[in-house]
């Protein structure tokens, strides 16, 4: 297992937390994490691009010359896929990009990209960005870049954390994330990933092993 500090909102360490070594110290396996990014990429596009054909395209019904005598070569409607406005062949219709990709394989990218940022000691836990009731945006940055200076952070929020998520949704150097909805996508594209101490415990589905700081 890994160990990792656990900063309060005042940005001092107030114990350290156990990260579990089959999650966060795994083999990253690169070429089952580029699979599940670009899966997920794909399964974000709306497929909804469209080009006319010939037939589609308004207009075109009558021979726009007769068929002998111009000289031309012969054109049964302006709207054919040579002229301006005409129909365009083999154009985009509309698809589904969707990717089927295993529950399994999506957990295994997720370990190896959090293991893979866990090894470079660019996976933080903070007890809360915000001491008290009251969201704030100025305390919750002070208390992050005691974990981290980076300026892409992943935060990863439990899903009844509104304080926190209320305090950081405004700054731009943040992406807040839920628990439940932690992927490898987001870990890549973040430089450093910070869990409150709550969204940790949820991630792992069992209270993280933690111990104080006076008893080690």
């Amino acid at each position: 297992m890994t160990s990792v500090d656990v900063i309060n909102a005042e940005g001092a360490k107030a114990g350290s937390v156990e990260l579990p070594g089959d999650i966060f110290d795994v083999q990253a396996n690169i070429p089952l994490m580029h699979q599940v990014v670009v899966a997920q990429l794909a399964a974000a596009r709306q497929g909804t691009a469209k080009a006319k054909t010939r037939g589609e395209v308004a207009g075109g019904g009558k021979k726009p010359y007769k068929q002998k005598g111009t000289g031309r070569a012969r054109q049964g409607s302006i709207r054919a896929p040579q002229f301006t406005g005409g129909g365009v062949v083999h154009g985009p219709v509309p698809r589904d990009y969707s990717q089927r990709t295993p529950k399994k394989m999506k957990a295994a990218a997720l370990r190896g990209a959090l293991s893979d940022r866990a090894r470079d000691g660019r996976v933080h836990v903070v007890e809360a960005f915000v001491a008290g009731e009251t969201p704030s945006t100025k305390a919750a940055i002070a208390t992050l870049r005691k974990a981290t200076e980076s300026k892409k952070v992943l935060v990863v929020l439990s899903g009844t954390d509104e304080l926190n998520w209320l305090s950081l949704r405004n700054e731009t150097t943040v992406h807040l994330i839920e628990a439940g909805q932690l992927n490898t996508y987001d870990v890549l594209v973040a430089d450093e990933v910070v869990f409150t101490k709550d969204a940790l415990d949820e991630f792992l589905g069992v209270p993280a092993e933690a111990s104080e700081e006076g008893d080690k």
